[in-house]
């Protein structure tokens, strides 16, 4: 993490330099007073329910070596060094960006629609083989939590992987002026976003802003069986090198012969077959993107191997759960039509389970075509390979309507809230059942897990 003196972090993020700093060392940065650590340097951010300014006093009794204060805020703590800026939230964004200039470390951003974490996590296992490597923690890919993962670099890092997000144009061009990446991932271009893009063309267009900064000896990896993205890519004339993966042939990094099984996915690239330990054949897409990254740094085929083996992924993304005699894929932390059909793809891959059961949550983001994407998804469900489904979120009612339309009555079942939801999934459980968790963050899934997990444990010992 970054260790500086409070003088160094003035001149930093563009402020004078008070007597009082003298001496002073900052190490490691933090804009949460709850988790700040001695020695930190406090960021109190102004958002628009609360104030960090209001949590300072707090943030010195635990330990706050210096404090970051716009200096519009009245009373600004005293016997503590206090650093005046304009913005707090621009400063920390500019002392990540200061901070990247003095490192060494290769950065490799990634963004897209789908896969953005999955991918993050099996790069950084690959890297780390060989490297020193450092990647976001979570999902903090925000305008906060890239500059703070930045910061969170130790001075010998020799990699960063650094998840992109956004929700408007621009986002992914600002965090990439910060973040300098020399890599860059585009795992796909899907519906996520539409209700702040409006189109597909605009959310296509906010994911390439990481290709902007890239320069010659970088790589762009893209998913290459989008042919829009590859015609855009094609014309944009980058002067780095670039390369695709997907299943389609056409593409520089194409998964072959992918097999999922209980404990993982294997495929072949290249000839050369990889063995995976998550659940899902888009996951070995991910893998391929990872793998991209990795030959351009330098790795062998069997650090590559290595590295694979070693994934974990972060929670709640196609996380197997056995309990008692259920199997539970907990894939609760986000939802939108790619991937809900990549996760029901997995559903009905997996084999053997006594009865397969659907839980399929509300999809958010999707705007205007939120209903029909619903209505498409339920109308691809397949009785023939699922026992039930459960839906829940009052916009999936689309959803629900489709799938009604397909399956016997009493196996299709619409749950106003997760107390129904887990009553009704107690109901149709059984010995060797297979139960797919699957829904957007909001809708807080993950409770239905732990729940069904424990009354498993307890009734199905």
């Amino acid at each position: 993490m970054i260790a500086r003196s409070a003088a160094e972090i003035a001149v930093m993020v563009g402020s004078a330099v008070p007597d009082s700093m003298s001496g002073v060392r900052i190490q490691g940065v933090s804009i949460d007073s709850r988790t700040l650590r001695p020695g930190n340097l406090y960021v109190p951010i102004v958002g628009q329910r609360f104030n960090g300014h209001d949590f300072a006093g707090a943030a010195i009794a635990q330990g706050a070596a210096a404090v970051l204060w716009n200096r519009r805020e009245p009373n600004p703590p005293s016997g503590t060094p206090v650093i005046l800026v304009d913005d707090t939230t621009q400063a920390l964004q500019r002392l990540a960006a200061s901070y990247r200039r003095q490192l060494q470390v290769r950065v490799i951003g990634v963004t897209g629609s789908n896969g953005k974490t999955s991918t993050k996590d099996i790069l950084a296992a690959l890297l780390g083989v060989k490297y020193k490597t450092h990647k976001t923690a979570g999902n903090l890919n925000n305008h906060l939590g890239v500059p703070l993962t930045l910061l969170a670099l130790e001075e010998d890092a020799e990699y960063a992987v650094v998840e992109m997000g956004m929700s408007d144009l621009g986002e992914i061009r600002f965090l990439s002026s910060i973040a300098k990446p020399d890599m860059a991932v585009i795992t796909n271009v899907t519906e996520v976003h539409l209700g702040d893009l409006r189109t597909r063309e605009r959310i296509m267009q906010a994911k390439l802003e990481i290709a902007e900064g890239l320069q010659a000896g970088d790589l762009l990896v893209y998913h290459g069986d989008n042919d829009r993205l590859r015609r855009r890519i094609a014309g944009m004339n980058l002067p780095c090198a670039v390369a695709s993966f997907g299943e389609s042939g056409g593409n520089d990094y194409t998964a072959e012969d992918i097999r999922v099984e209980k404990e993982g996915v294997t495929f072949r690239v290249k000839g050369r077959r990889y063995r995976l330990p998550v659940l899902g054949k888009h996951q070995a897409l991910n893998a391929l993107a990872a793998i991209a990254c990795a030959e351009r740094a330098g790795l062998a085929d069997e650090e590559i191997r290595e590295g694979l083996a070693r994934v974990k992924l972060t929670g709640m993304r196609a996380e197997r759960i056995e309990a008692g005699r259920l199997t539970i894929v907990n894939d609760a932390y986000k939802s939108n039509p790619s991937s809900v059909r990549g996760a029901l793809d997995l559903l009905y891959t997996l084999q053997p389970y006594r009865r397969k059961i659907a839980v399929l949550g509300e999809m958010a983001e999707l705007g205007e075509e939120s209903a029909r994407l619903h209505r498409e998804i339920g109308q691809a469900l397949d009785p023939l390979q699922l026992d039930y489904v459960f839906v829940i979120g009052e916009g999936a009612r689309p959803m629900m309507e489709a799938a009604r339309t397909n399956f016997p009555p009493g196996r299709a079942v619409f749950c106003s809230d997760r107390e129904e939801l887990l009553e009704g999934l107690k109901l149709v459980a059984a010995d060797g059942a297979l139960i797919l968790v699957k829904g957007s963050r909001k809708l807080e899934l993950e409770r239905v897990v732990e729940a069904i997990r424990d009354w498993a444990a307890v009734t199905l010992p």
